[in-house]
Parts: structure tokens; C-alpha cells; sequence
């Protein structure tokens, strides 16, 4: 069931058979300046990337066209964000691999904290993991799997925590937090049982 309305989350997933053939990716901002002398100067506008796709692509019947305009209806166009798995990035490894629990570094233990946040690295970039698949997630403390966590958020919180020098790490599933890009649905009916989405776009939000 969706979470309360005030949170302005339903904590949903959009239906996966509605998000095949879905077209995007991340998008980052940055301002560049070119001097009188032709060199430039570049400067990040955003911490991060944020992602956004157009799923539009997978409504190819009208039983699907059906089914995206009642999941449009029930987040009420951009009002209510809500769970999509992005199909090119769900994953603390790449495509076709298994999760382990030794697959991301979430950090050291120093005898105290209990709180590691979830995150995923791309080379030296890192990028927070808010909306794990908890049934997914594995934990291991310098190197060896253990169950004795809970997840809170986008953190693992150990009911102990770690000893000084031990390395942290996980592996999981994760969805994006996402809403609709419009508050319109534009939907065509072709012929019987044919229907097609004209663009449906999602785009990523802050948790």
C-alpha cells in the first residue's frame, strides 16, 4: 500500500512490464565559460546527476495503455513520486552478475558508529543508494557476511558497531525515486487492441 499521502511518496514500484524499451539515463549541469582566449572554465551546478527516461516506448497495447493511465491516476500526474527500477542501473554490479556482500565500500569501522550509508561507486565518483531492494541487500564486515543489521533510510545500522580498521561493504538492488515529468498523458488508440503511449517521461527526484 502507498505510504501516507503527506509524504508526498507512494512507495510503489512502476510496473516493469511497462518500463522495457525505456530510453535515458543520468543528466548532470554544468556551466561552462569560454575566456577572450579560448580556454574554458567549467564549473558543476549540481552535486550529482539526476536521471530521467521517457518509458513511453513499452505501450504497445491498449490492456498496457490501460494499466499506465491507472498508475498515472494514482500518483496524480507529478504529486506523488514513487519507485522505478531503472533497467540499465538497478544494481551494486554491472548486468548478469550476482550481489555479493563485498561488491561496494560503505566505509571503516572506528568502535562507535552503527550507521554506514549505502552507496555505489562509479570510479571516484560515489553515488548515494536512498531506495534499496531490502530483500537484496548483503552486508559483510571485513569480508565476512553478517545479519546483524537493520536498513533505515539509505543506511545499514549495525546493532554493534564494527570494531576499529574493519572494512564495511555491500552489495543490493535499488530502485530510483522518481515522478512523472508532466502532468498530462497522452495515450492513441490505432486500431482494436492497439494503443501506444505518445511520451511518458520520468524524471528522478532528491530523497
Amino acid at each position: 500500500m502507498p505510504d501516507s499521502i503527506e509524504s508526498g511518496f507512494h512507495n510503489v514500484r512502476f510496473p516493469l512490464a511497462l518500463a522495457a524499451g525505456a530510453r535515458g539515463g543520468p543528466e548532470r549541469r554544468t556551466e561552462v565559460l569560454t575566456l577572450a582566449s579560448g580556454r574554458e572554465v567549467r564549473g558543476a551546478q549540481w552535486a550529482g546527476s539526476r536521471r530521467r527516461w521517457d518509458v513511453g516506448g513499452a505501450i504497445d497495447t491498449l490492456s498496457k495503455l490501460h494499466d499506465v493511465i491507472a498508475f498515472f491516476e494514482a500518483r496524480q500526474g507529478r504529486l506523488y513520486a514513487f519507485r522505478f527500477r531503472d533497467p540499465m542501473d538497478f544494481s551494486s554490479v554491472s548486468p548478469g552478475a550476482e550481489v555479493s556482500a563485498a561488491d561496494q565500500e560503505l566505509g571503516e569501522g572506528d568502535g562507535t558508529q552503527i550507521r554506514f550509508a549505502l552507496r555505489k561507486a562509479y570510479g571516484d565518483v560515489w553515488r548515494a543508494i536512498g531506495s534499496a531492494v531490502v530483500d537484496t541487500v548483503r552486508v559483510a564486515i571485513d569480508g565476512v557476511e553478517t545479519t546483524g543489521w537493520t536498513i533505515e533510510g539509505g543506511e545499514i545500522v549495525f546493532a554493534e558497531p564494527p570494531a576499529i580498521g574493519v572494512s564495511v561493504t555491500a552489495g543490493f538492488e535499488f530502485d530510483c525515486v522518481v515522478r512523472f515529468e508532466s502532468d498530462r498523458l497522452e495515450g492513441v488508440v490505432e486500431a482494436f487492441d492497439i494503443g501506444r503511449a505518445v511520451k511518458i517521461g520520468l524524471v528522478e527526484v532528491a530523497i
